[in-house]
């Protein structure tokens, strides 16, 4: 995945794609970052909670753009939210998440909100960049109650 981004990269310096190009160039810089400061090898999964956590950044500051009238601001987030969201794997659907849970709940046996760990530990690396682990948690946190 990696491997991709850097030569999408190269060929956006091709087509002198400026804004494509930016954008890639500042998810090669985090994920670099991110190899860097935990001194991991980059693999898939280390590309994915990079994107993941880039497209919540930029999700989150088109809501205080949009809030406070920037629509430039927010169109150029748009933009760069698609650009991320094309190396990020399919999103899942509330009907395969929930199918997950259920899946996870009866694997580990659980019963009360004290087993959620149990469940995210299931969980997470099945969804992991395909959704909100927020949402996740708190579908859990509902069936467990």
């Amino acid at each position: 995945m990696f491997d991709k981004i850097k030569s999408e990269m190269v060929k956006a310096m091709k087509e002198q794609d400026k804004f494509r190009l930016s954008v890639i160039r500042m998810i090669k810089a985090s994920i670099d970052m991110m190899r860097i400061d935990k001194k991991i090898e980059i693999t898939d999964e280390v590309v994915i909670d990079v994107l993941a956590k880039e497209l919540k950044t930029r999700e989150e500051s088109k809501l205080e753009f949009s809030k406070a009238g920037r629509t430039d601001l927010v169109e150029n987030l748009d933009k760069e939210i698609a650009i991320i969201k094309e190396y990020l794997p399919e999103p899942l659907s509330e009907e395969e998440v929930d199918k997950i849970i259920t899946e996870a709940l009866k694997e580990t046996e659980a019963s009360s909100i004290k087993d959620m760990g149990k469940v995210m530990r299931l969980v997470t690396p099945l969804v992991k960049g395909r959704c909100d682990m927020k949402e996740v948690s708190n579908k859990i946190k509902a069936k467990l109650s």
